[in-house]
């Protein structure tokens, strides 16, 4: 499936849940992820974030969106991580 992660975090756990997301997902810019993902690994990302952060000042949003289905992306302004020669 087809994820997009976001999250606000503590600055003291915002280095923590970057560099775990980057071992799933694509970096898209400042607190956004985003990527193909297996249900498992999907679970492994839910259950590792949710160690990291404190459920009572953190918040964290994963959207999902069906297998095969890329979401239509449109930017303003630069493009903080290009991926398009990403294969």
């Amino acid at each position: 499936m087809y994820v997009i992660i976001v999250y606000d975090v503590n600055v003291a756990r915002v280095n923590k849940v970057k560099s775990f997301l980057r071992k799933y997902l694509h970096w898209v810019q400042n607190s956004v992820f985003e990527g193909e993902l297996t249900k498992s690994e999907l679970e492994i990302v839910k259950d590792t974030i949710f160690t990291i952060i404190n459920k009572d000042e953190d918040s964290v949003i994963i959207y999902q969106f069906p297998k095969n289905y890329m979401p239509k992306r449109e930017i303003l302004g630069i493009e903080k991580n290009p991926i398009d020669d990403i294969i």
